[in-house]
């Protein structure tokens, strides 16, 4: 992690459930009124290339995978941030049929901002609070290094040249013998 990118989170924005009151409020955050900018606090909308997680709304049976799915898209380490009521407990939404309830029951959620709707400052001390907490998970994960198998394949040695046999001698005939006759 270099000096430049510790301080200059992104920040992805899921909306699971909600009235949109948390979700116009977070917009509101990026305005130039609040300017959360200038905590180079960047809005983008992948979470391949987020660092902070905002959710707001509570969480349902057919949005609870779509939020499972999305944090494990984020490149570890990461923060979630439960905007309002309703991503801390389920809010006005608890008693639904379809409610699982907070955003913590799918997801861990490391920084809880209260209020229904939240004030944008109160998002952007949230938001401000997730940094905090990521720059110690990076500063953790710096600290354990992964273990990497690595094999070293290297080459068998070649074989030395072979030495040319030497020529077999043909047999040399034995000289014979003559007998004397008498």
């Amino acid at each position: 992690m270099t000096k430049a990118t510790a301080k200059s989170p992104w920040v992805v924005h899921v909306n699971c459930n909600s009235c949109n009151g948390c979700d116009i409020e977070f917009l509101a955050c990026l305005t130039p009124m609040y300017d959360a900018e200038r905590f180079g606090v960047l809005h983008i909308g992948t979470p391949k290339h987020a660092d902070i997680m905002v959710v707001t709304g509570s969480v349902n049976n057919r949005n609870a995978r779509v939020l499972r799915n999305l944090y494990e898209q984020m490149p570890s380490p990461k923060v979630v941030v439960a905007m309002g009521v309703c991503p801390a407990t389920g809010g006005i939404f608890a008693d639904g049929y379809n409610v699982i309830g907070g955003a913590e029951k799918v997801v861990p959620v490391d920084v809880f901002v209260p209020g229904c709707p939240p004030r944008p400052e109160a998002m952007l001390d949230g938001i401000l609070e997730g940094v905090k907490i990521l720059e110690g998970k990076r500063r953790n994960s710096a600290t354990v290094k992964p273990v990497r198998r690595i094999k070293i394949v290297r080459p068998a040695p070649a074989p030395a040249p072979a030495e040319p046999a030497p020529a077999a001698a043909a047999p040399v005939p034995e000289p014979v013998k003559e007998e004397a006759s008498c």
